[in-house]
């Protein structure tokens, strides 16, 4: 610190004021900059001039694929999608990767059937479900950047919520006890279903409706859509942003996903992409359409690629908060199938368990799947009813100890 006083005076000894003031202000401002990182046992997060977290693209590449090992796997890949899908009968996005290098991507069918419009490799489609990958990195994100914790009481973020017990950690891996909003706000006439309804809506009808859990809090695992709905308000809450521009700032701009958007309902309902049932008559809009969290992310394989390479950087999260992002919490009823913190997993005898999210929201069918040892990806989207997205998962046996044959079916 002296060494420090004593060069500056020196410094300003030699220079005139005007360029010492200068040097002052440089100092101040690298000072600052510094001051908007704060650093974890794993590397750096960064933090925006928000004060928020956002993520950053791996520096280092992963290895190189070699062309032997990308043809090997292409044509293999390929087989199975020729197999599975006709440009005759189905619209799909389909992209399979490793180390986050593309071995094969295939883009067929109509984004909008009564525009002639096609899916291309750029045509945001509605990934459902698999939303709430997302909407748990940024709070995994919040909670390494020390905004947030995985214990903490959701009463404490948001003062009139009716489950005291009910905490994040809760929430992230479906074991609140919470019931369905698309249930209980359409029985008794809860609420009027000519009117949209929004993620504040659904704490509303809990609050004036008095509506029950439907199981005590962290007793048993169960599927429910509320939960992430809820997620995202504590992201607005603990960001002071809106939803679709918290993750626009702490994921889509940093990773460069241009074509991934939450859907603002009100102002992009005419844009959006339509969804198609499977005799490929388009369905329509209903009031649960404007919740997000749990839905409403339009996206790529492209960009999703771009966000799952980012999770391998050892600065994404701490090691900590990975290892419980990817274990199971619902051991109280036998099976292989299990939740983490916003993703599925199947937990084989033997092997690394097999991580993956499926979505459903009308027509739109998802498959995201994340082979964390392999460092492989594989990503399928369609926005016409088609079970098929689900059968991806057969893939994995081309690049694991993944017991899947031709035979297996998926499911959400």
């Amino acid at each position: 610190m002296n060494i420090y006083i004593c060069g500056l005076s020196i410094i300003k000894m030699t220079f005139s004021t005007y360029y010492y003031k200068i040097l002052l202000l440089f100092v101040f401002l690298i000072t600052l900059s510094c001051s908007k990182q704060e650093k974890n046992e794993d590397g750096i997060i960064k933090i925006n001039d928000k004060g928020i977290p956002v993520m950053q693209p791996l520096k280092e590449a992963l290895p190189l694929l070699t062309a032997a090992y990308i043809n090997d796997k292409r044509y293999g890949v390929s087989q199975f999608f020729e197999k599975t899908f006709s440009e005759r009968n189905d619209h799909i996005s389909f992209l399979v990767a490793k180390n986050g290098q593309i071995i094969y991507e295939n883009y067929m069918g109509f984004a909008n059937k009564s525009t002639g419009e096609k899916i291309t490799k750029d045509t945001p489609l509605h990934i459902a479900s698999v939303s709430k990958v997302l909407t748990a990195t940024a709070i995994l994100m919040l909670i390494d950047a020390k905004k947030l914790q995985l214990e903490q009481k959701v009463t404490t973020i948001i003062a009139n919520f009716p489950y005291p017990e009910v905490t994040v950690q809760t929430l992230l891996n479906h074991r609140s006890g919470m019931k369905s909003y698309a249930y209980f706000t359409y029985e008794n006439g809860n609420w009027d279903t000519k009117k949209m309804l929004t993620n504040e809506d659904i704490v509303t009808v809990m609050v004036e409706k008095k509506i029950p859990l439907e199981t005590k809090t962290d007793t048993r695992f169960s599927y429910c859509n509320t939960n992430y709905a809820i997620l995202a308000l504590l992201i607005e809450k603990i960001t002071k942003l809106p939803y679709p521009e918290a993750l626009r700032e702490m994921i889509f701009l940093p990773l460069g996903m241009h074509n991934t958007f939450v859907c603002d309902f009100e102002k992009d309902r005419g844009t959006i992409v339509p969804s198609y049932k499977g005799n490929n008559v388009e369905i329509g809009t209903d009031y649960l359409d404007g919740i997000y969290g749990d839905k409403n992310i339009y996206s790529t394989p492209r960009d999703l690629l771009a966000f799952d390479t980012a999770r391998y950087a050892d600065f994404f999260l701490n090691s900590e908060l990975i290892s419980k992002t990817y274990k199971g919490y619902s051991y109280e009823s036998k099976g292989l199938k299990n939740y983490g913190l916003g993703i599925r997993m199947i937990e084989f005898e033997k092997g690394a368990p097999f991580y993956f999210h499926n979505g459903w929201w009308h027509g739109n069918t998802s498959s995201f799947i994340t082979l964390r040892k392999e460092k492989v990806m594989i990503i399928a989207l369609s926005n016409k009813y088609s079970k098929k997205p689900y059968q991806a998962k057969k893939l994995a046996a081309l690049f694991g100890d993944y017991p899947f044959k031709l035979t297996d079916t998926g499911d959400d």
